[in-house]
């Protein structure tokens, strides 16, 4: 399922494939924004649908320290073998997101028509 919905968003919005999970999740970039198809694997009554977004900041400390400030909870190191966000994050709605300073794999960002 999550193969078909991957070659859906590489097929009409000519992202790509950058890694894919043994488990099957997909991860695709168009070098700008990245998206993550990720298997379903949380109990309860976890909806299906969007799970969380990451942002990629220059600081993970300073960025964590404006979070406490506007009153949410530290962020929480993510200790994972996965290139993805070392923290993970949630706003004041509810929605979890990532942190992270060393990105979020993918291709780099095309290049603009004058090659920059």
């Amino acid at each position: 399922m999550l193969w078909n919905a991957a070659a859906f968003y590489t097929s009409v919005f000519s992202m790509e494939l950058f890694h894919r999970d043994p488990d099957g999740s997909c991860f695709l970039s168009d070098g700008h924004l990245s998206l993550a198809l990720i298997k379903h694997r949380l109990d309860g009554d976890t909806p299906l649908g969007m799970n969380h977004f990451g942002f990629h900041v220059t600081d993970t400390e300073a960025t964590s320290a404006a979070l406490v400030e506007a009153g949410t909870d530290k962020p929480a190191e993510r200790f994972t073998d996965r290139p993805f966000a070392e923290y993970r994050a949630m706003g004041p709605e509810g929605n979890w997101f990532g942190l992270s300073a060393h990105g979020f794999g993918g291709p780099p960002p095309p290049s603009s028509p004058d090659g920059t």
